[in-house]
C-alpha cells in the first residue's frame, strides 16, 4: 500500500474532492482524520471508509479557526505520534464571487475568497509544518484550479486566491525541504462530478439554450485528451504525490488540466 501507516489530516473532507481523497488515502493504508464544519457530511464519508475496512476519525473543525486547527493537530499527534500528510480541500462557496466581471464586483465580494482561501491554507499548512519539522518528514498538499494560472473571465478573487496558494506552496517547499518536508499543489481543470461545476453547467445551459451535457462536451473538446478530470483522477494523483514514490517532488504543481494548460 502506498500510504501504509501514514497519518493524514484532510480539511474540507466532507466535500466531493476532500471525500474522494480521503477514501483513496484510506484504501492505500493511511489512517485518515477528516475535518470540516458540517458533521453530517464528514460522517457520511467516514461511514464509507469504515465499511471498506479503513481507519478513520472525524472532527468538526473550522479551517479558518486557528485555535481549532492547532488543538486538533495536537490531538492527532498525541494519538498517533505525528502527522505525515496534510491536505486542504476546502471550498469557498459564497454567492456572488464567481462568474461576475471584476469591474462589477464589490470590494467585499472580491476579497472574500482571497482572505478565506489564503488564511485557511496559511493556518493549516503552518500547523502541519510545525509538527512535521519535529519528525523531519511529511507532505503538505494544496489544491487550486485553472484560473490560478490561466486567464479566466469571471474568476475574480478566486483566481487571485489560487495563485496565492501556489505561491505559498512554493515558499513552504523551499523553507521546509531541508527539514525533510515536501509541499506540492494539485491544479485541476473542472471536475464535472462536483456540485459547483454541475451548477455552473446548468446555469450556462439555461443562459444559452443548450443542455448541461452539451456544455460539458464543449469543455471536454478544448483539451488534448478530450476529457476532463474525474474525482478518481484527482484522488489518485493526490495519493501518488503523498507517497514516498514522489519523494523527489516538491515546490511543484501537478497539472490535471487534461493538457489544456501545458507546462512551460
Amino acid at each position: 500500500m502506498l500510504l501504509e501507516k501514514k497519518n493524514a489530516i484532510i480539511y474540507g473532507a466532507g466535500g466531493a474532492v476532500g471525500g474522494a481523497i480521503a477514501r483513496a488515502f484510506a484504501r492505500e493504508g493511511a489512517r485518515v482524520f477528516l475535518t470540516g464544519r458540517t458533521r453530517a457530511s464528514l460522517d457520511a464519508v467516514a461511514e464509507q471508509i469504515a465499511a471498506e475496512g479503513g481507519e478513520v476519525e472525524t472532527a468538526q473543525v473550522d479551517a479558518l479557526d486557528e485555535q481549532a486547527i492547532e488543538t486538533h493537530a495536537d490531538a492527532v499527534v498525541r494519538a498517533t505520534g505525528g502527522i505525515d500528510i496534510s491536505v486542504n480541500a476546502i471550498r469557498v462557496a459564497a454567492p456572488g464571487i464567481y462568474g461576475i466581471p471584476i469591474v462589477e464586483l464589490s470590494p467585499e465580494r472580491f476579497s472574500l475568497p482571497v482572505t478565506a482561501y489564503l488564511n485557511s491554507h496559511f493556518l493549516t499548512t503552518r500547523a502541519a509544518a510545525r509538527r512535521m519539522i519535529k519528525t523531519r518528514s511529511g507532505v503538505i498538499i494544496t489544491i487550486t484550479g485553472m484560473p490560478a494560472r490561466a486567464a479566466t473571465p469571471g474568476a475574480g478573487g478566486v483566481a487571485v486566491a489560487w495563485a496565492g496558494i501556489e505561491a505559498l506552496t512554493r515558499g513552504l517547499a523551499v523553507e521546509l525541504g531541508p527539514l525533510g518536508v515536501r509541499a506540492v499543489c494539485l491544479r485541476s481543470n473542472s471536475i464535472p462530478e462536483t456540485t459547483v461545476i454541475r451548477e455552473g453547467y446548468n446555469a450556462r445551459a439555461r443562459a444559452t439554450g443548450q443542455t448541461p451535457e452539451q456544455i460539458q462536451a464543449a469543455a471536454e473538446a478544448t483539451t488534448p485528451l478530450k476529457r476532463l478530470p474525474t474525482l478518481a483522477d484527482m484522488a489518485n494523483v493526490a495519493t501518488f504525490m503523498a507517497s514516498d514514490q514522489a519523494r523527489a517532488m516538491t515546490a511543484t504543481v501537478a497539472n490535471l488540466s487534461g493538457g489544456l494548460l501545458p507546462d512551460s
